[in-house]
C-alpha cells in the first residue's frame, strides 16, 4: 500500500488579509500556514504508516517556497514531498488546479493499493471542490469528509459526516478520501524528523515534467483554463467592541432595555 497526500500552503486569514489594487490577495505580504483540513489529511496517512508501513508523499501545487511547508511534513514523518510549481500554473481556479494535480498523481503513479488523500477544503477559498474533481478525472471511487477510517486489505471502510449524521462507506482501492478535523489530531515535528527532513526527498514538477508526458493539456491549466476567477477579496470590517452588564437583577434588565431603546431595537 502506498499514501499519497494532497496539501496546499494558504494565507493565515486568521490576520489581516492583503489586498492589491485590482481587489486579488497580495500573498507576498501575508503569513502562510499549512491549510488546516490538510494536516487531518497528512496525519491520517501517517498513522497508516505508523500501523502497515507503507510509505507516505506529500503534494502540493505553489510557488517556490512552499518548499519550507512540504519540509515541515517530511519532518511529521512523510517520507517524500513533489512540489507542483510554475508560472503556467499561475491562475488556476479549482478546476484547473485538480487538473494539474490529476497529472501528478499520473505522474508518481496509482496502482491498485494506492489511498490519496485530501483535506476538506481550503481556507482560503472554502469551495471543498479541488479533492472530489482530483477523483472524478483520475476516475477513483471517493468519500468525502471523513471522521473515521479503517483498512483491511484492499477494501476501506469510512465514516462519513453528514449534516444530520453519519454515513458508513465500504470502497475498495485506489480511492480518493477527504478528511476534517474531527477525523484525528495532527502530530507534531519531532526533533530527530527536523533534523533529518532535509535528507528526504524533495522533487520538483514543473510544467515541463507534466506536460512534455502529455499529462496535461495547456488549454486546461492557469488563467487560460479556470472558467472561474476571484472578483475581489476584502477584510470583513471588525465588529463594534461589545458592553458586559454585570448582575441578573431587576436593575440590569432594566439598563438593558434601556441600551436597546436607544438603538431603535426595541
Amino acid at each position: 500500500m502506498k499514501i499519497i497526500v494532497c496539501v496546499k500552503q494558504v494565507p493565515d486569514t486568521s490576520g489581516v488579509v492583503a489586498v492589491k489594487e485590482d481587489g486579488t490577495m497580495d500573498r507576498a505580504k501575508m503569513a502562510t500556514i499549512t491549510n488546516p483540513d490538510d494536516l487531518n489529511a497528512v496525519e491520517a496517512a501517517l498513522a497508516m504508516k505508523d500501523a502497515t508501513g507503507c510509505p507516505v508523499t506529500v503534494i502540493s501545487m505553489g510557488p517556490a517556497p512552499a518548499e519550507g511547508m512540504l519540509r515541515e511534513l517530511l519532518a511529521m514523518g512523510a517520507d517524500e514531498a513533489v512540489l507542483i510549481s510554475a508560472r503556467e500554473f499561475g491562475g488556476s481556479d479549482t478546476y484547473a488546479t485538480s487538473q494539474i494535480l490529476a497529472a501528478a498523481l499520473q505522474k508518481l503513479g496509482i496502482d491498485e493499493e494506492t489511498i490519496v488523500f485530501c483535506g476538506r477544503q481550503a481556507i482560503d477559498g472554502d469551495t471543498a471542490q479541488v479533492g472530489p474533481q482530483i477523483a472524478e478525472k483520475l476516475n477513483l471511487p471517493q468519500v468525502t469528509y471523513a471522521t473515521d477510517i479503517q483498512v483491511d486489505g484492499k477494501t476501506v471502510t469510512v465514516r462519513r459526516q453528514l449534516e444530520d449524521g453519519y454515513m458508513t462507506l465500504r470502497l475498495q482501492m485506489p480511492c480518493l478520501i477527504t478528511c476534517i478535523k474531527e477525523l484525528n489530531t495532527p502530530r507534531y515535528m519531532s526533533v530527530a524528523g527536523i533534523l533529518g527532513c532535509y535528507e528526504k526527498s524533495l522533487r520538483v514538477f514543473d510544467y515541463a515534467t507534466l506536460g512534455d508526458e502529455a499529462l496535461l493539456d495547456p488549454d486546461t491549466i492557469g488563467l487560460k483554463g479556470s472558467p472561474t476567477n476571484v472578483y475581489k477579496s476584502f477584510s470583513p470590517p471588525l465588529r463594534a467592541k461589545g458592553k458586559i452588564l454585570d448582575g441578573a437583577g431587576k436593575e440590569t434588565c432594566e439598563e438593558l432595555a434601556g441600551i436597546l431603546r436607544a438603538e431603535n431595537l426595541i
